[in-house]
C-alpha cells in the first residue's frame, strides 16, 4: 500500500515540475520575442472600426433603406428613412471590386433629386462585379453589398 502512494506522489511532483519548467520556458520566449504586430497603425484602425459601428447603428436607428435600379447604363439608388421620406444631402459612393485592380475603385454618386442618387457606368464595365454601396450623412452610415451583372 505504501508503494502505490509514493508512486502517485512522485507522478504529481513530476507533473508540477514539468508545468513549472514549461511556464518558465514560455515566459522567457515571450520576453525575448519581437512584437508580431503586422499593422503599425492598428490603434487608429481600431478606433475607426468603433466609430464605423456607431455610424451603422445610427443608420439602423434612422431606418434607412435603399432601392437599387439599373436603367440602361445608369444605376439609380433611392435612399429613404423609416417613414419613407427621401434622405437627401447624403454623401454616396459605390466601391467596385474589379478583377484587374488590386483594390476597389471608388465612384461618387450624384444626387439628382431628393433621396435619388445616380451613377453612370462606362461602356467598358461589363460582366459580373462585386460592389459596396455606402451612404453617409450627419454621422450615420449605411453599407450594402451588391452584385452587379452588366
Amino acid at each position: 500500500m505504501v508503494a502505490k502512494h509514493s508512486i502517485y506522489t512522485g507522478l504529481i511532483v513530476l507533473l508540477l515540475a514539468g508545468f513549472l519548467c514549461f511556464s518558465v520556458w514560455a515566459a522567457m520566449r515571450a520576453v525575448a520575442a519581437k512584437p508580431q504586430v503586422t499593422d503599425a497603425d492598428y490603434y487608429s484602425k481600431g478606433l475607426k472600426y468603433t466609430s464605423t459601428l456607431l455610424e451603422r447603428q445610427a443608420a439602423v436607428a434612422l431606418g434607412w433603406s435603399v432601392v437599387t435600379e439599373l436603367q440602361g447604363r445608369t444605376l439609380l439608388f433611392r435612399l429613404s428613412d423609416k417613414q419613407g421620406h427621401p434622405v437627401s444631402a447624403a454623401r454616396g459612393a459605390l466601391f467596385l471590386y474589379l478583377p484587374a485592380e488590386a483594390s476597389s475603385v471608388s465612384l461618387p454618386l450624384q444626387e439628382v433629386a431628393p433621396g435619388i442618387y445616380q451613377l453612370h457606368l462606362s461602356a467598358g464595365m461589363t460582366g459580373e462585379m462585386n460592389a459596396r454601396l455606402e451612404f453617409e450623412r450627419d454621422g450615420a452610415r449605411m453599407n450594402r453589398q451588391l452584385l452587379l451583372n452588366l
